[in-house]
């Protein structure tokens, strides 16, 4: 059973602890089956790629599908280059293949070949017919709609051509229909094989949902949280009950210890349209959102459940994407591919089994520059450990390319651009990059030699256009964090100071806060003596920074071990700069809850004081 979400950012379900609105009962009883990936990838920020990445194993360089356009009229079976562009932009876009061809043998196709029942319930958005569900290897396809959304509503009545709502639910939700068809389709080939996709409509647009449900969040909205719409969280509801219907009736048959499941979502949540006078969601700690290059657009929830072969309640840190459930899936069945066939994606099931995996990286091909809070211009992404590097085509001086590159273990927020600092890095990562275009036979952009400079303001690339402002509704802009006693939280902390003590609290996995030393001291090693009482989780770590590098970094920092008991600790931690110490960092803990810091103070290594911090 292969469970897609449509938009469902990192943050909008309660696996990571990145959210106090959202509720997600059903996906988190999931996950305590099997296993849960915190470094799961899209193919792209946006649907169509995505789909065609899961059904095929390739990537959208390959494949060609690199926008939403499936649902339009044009049929593109290949990727084409613009004939020109604007003035305004840098390269020349090519035009997304906007059908998937019937000449590749899709995941649907291999299982079906092998014996299995096979049915397609929900969004596909991958061409009307003859580029349907129905011809692409599954039996049943349900709504069979061709569109980017649901037919005008989640709420009865909806503009189905042949779908229409149970007479007796007048207010029918959309998600509850899908789930007792495919709840029909499971009871139906229970004693055989079968291949249950159901790719939910939720959460993408429209935003309507349960009048009870957004009145139930209407009452518990926080005007201070950035997630805060009621209609989205009561989507969310609605889609966390289908699951929840799913997996009851795996139950209720007998046949849940026998069925492999993978949770997924099709790229990151949408933080651009306006509903409720808000954005959707947002997918703090990460940046951006869907169709953008950003952790926000890219990175997702994903879980894949295979009964006494997967350990349940795991976790995994291993990076994964979107092209790997098909060659995964063959692996786990023992099902051999075409021996013509070929895939981008590798099989994880080592990582399933407790183990690792080795690749130079993972690429997100996004050839587009749709005009969402946080755009770039057209460009890809390499992902190689904890590095990221994005490619900006000819964006850069006399039509070369640009770089951004980013360390995501000390800034999943992307803030600090690097590229510069680690040119020898961006050489490395950018080879990786030109390698997959070419071994994809990508058609990509090109420069455009009517680029005029004047009509292109730098200052203005992330900026949304006018539609997208949030100005439209009354969200308000994310307050810049002030220092509280000299420490300037981040992350996901807040800081204040009661009875002489630093409070740190946390919304999520990754609370720190940061200070700058009045002078630097030239001694080393150094010891930072921390007295705090912890009710959060995980391990701490103190980084510093210093004169010949200055900036926090994994190198320069020290990890260690806090009981989270709510008892005050004392932990000495040895510092050992080389070069004058300037500032220092500490994350107290990995996940939310409170830390209180009731000592502070820096000493050299036979424990004279070098500073002690006050707070009042």
């Amino acid at each position: 059973m292969f469970i897609l979400a449509d938009d469902l950012g990192w943050s909008d379900t309660s696996l990571f602890g990145t959210t106090n609105f959202y509720q997600t009962p059903n996906i988190q009883k999931l996950a305590q089956r099997g296993m849960t990936f915190t470094r799961a990838y899209s193919a792209s920020p946006l649907c169509s790629p995505t789909r065609a990445s899961i059904l095929t194993g390739l990537a959208p360089a390959r494949h060609g599908i690199t926008s939403p356009t499936c649902h339009l009229p044009i049929v593109r079976l290949k990727p084409e280059l613009k004939a020109m562009a604007p003035a305004n932009q840098q390269a020349i876009q090519p035009d997304s293949v906007t059908r998937l061809p019937p000449s590749y043998t899709t995941l649907a196709e291999t299982l079906k070949a092998s014996g299995y029942a096979t049915g397609h319930f929900g969004k596909w958005h991958l061409g009307p017919s003859p580029y349907s569900p129905l011809e692409h290897g599954f039996d049943v396809d349900v709504p069979h709609w061709h569109g980017p959304g649901p037919a005008g509503s989640y709420v009865a009545p909806w503009k189905f051509p042949d779908f229409d709502h149970d007479p007796e639910v007048p207010d029918q939700h959309l998600e509850d229909r899908m789930a007792q068809e495919a709840v029909k389709f499971i009871r139906k080939h229970r004693d055989e094989p079968f291949f249950l996709n159901y790719w939910m409509f939720s959460v993408h647009a429209p935003f309507d949902a349960k009048k009870s449900l957004i009145q139930k969040y209407r009452g518990l909205v926080d005007p201070e949280d950035e997630q805060r719409c009621p209609t989205y969280a009561a989507m969310i509801e609605s889609m966390d009950d289908a699951v929840g219907t799913l997996l009851e009736e795996l139950d209720r048959l007998g046949i849940a210890d026998n069925t492999i499941i993978i949770f997924a979502s099709d790229n990151g949540g949408n933080c651009y349209s306006v509903v409720d006078g808000e954005w959707p969601t947002n997918n703090r700690p990460l940046r951006g959102g869907k169709a953008t290059m950003y952790e926000g657009g890219v990175r997702t929830p994903a879980i894949v459940v295979w009964p006494g072969k997967v350990e349940k309640a795991s976790q995994s840190d291993v990076i994964i994407q979107s092209m790997d459930y098909y060659p995964t899936l063959l692996e786990m069945l023992d099902i051999k591919p075409d021996s013509q066939q070929q895939f981008d994606g590798i099989s994880i099931l080592p990582v399933l089994q407790g183990g690792n995996i080795e690749r130079d990286g993972i690429f997100t091909y996004f050839p587009h520059n749709p005009p969402v809070p946080d755009w770039i211009p057209p460009s890809i992404s390499v992902h190689q450990g904890d590095w990221k590097l994005i490619r900006i085509f000819h964006s850069g001086e006399k039509g070369e390319h640009r770089y951004k590159l980013f360390n995501l273990s000390e800034d999943s927020g992307e803030q600090s651009d690097v590229s510069e600092l680690y040119e020898d890095k961006v050489r490395e990562l950018d080879k990786l990059i030109e390698g997959h275009l070419t071994a994809a036979a990508a058609t990509t952009p090109q420069p455009n030699r009517h680029f005029d400079p004047k009509q292109y303001d730098p200052a203005r690339e992330g900026v949304p256009a006018k539609k997208f402002e949030r100005s439209q509704g009354s969200a308000k802009p994310k307050k810049r964090s002030k220092p509280v006693a000299g420490w300037v939280p981040g992350g996901t902390a807040s800081l204040t100071v009661t009875k002489e003590s630093l409070v740190v609290e946390s919304t999520g996995r990754d609370p720190f806060l940061s200070f700058g030393l009045p002078r630097a001291t030239k001694l080393s090693p150094v010891k930072l003596h921390v007295t705090m009482a912890s009710e959060s989780v995980g391990s701490g770590q103190v980084y510093w920074r210093e004169k010949d590098a200055n900036f926090f970094k994994a190198e320069r920092s020290h990890i260690f071990d806090v009981t989270h008991d709510g008892q005050a600790h004392e932990y000495s931690i040895v510092l050992k700069p080389t070069s004058p110490l300037l500032g220092i960092r500490i994350d107290p803990s990995r996940g939310s809850g409170k830390v209180v810091i009731s000592e502070l103070r820096l000493t050299n290594e036979d424990d004279v004081l070098i500073y002690k911090w006050s707070f009042q």
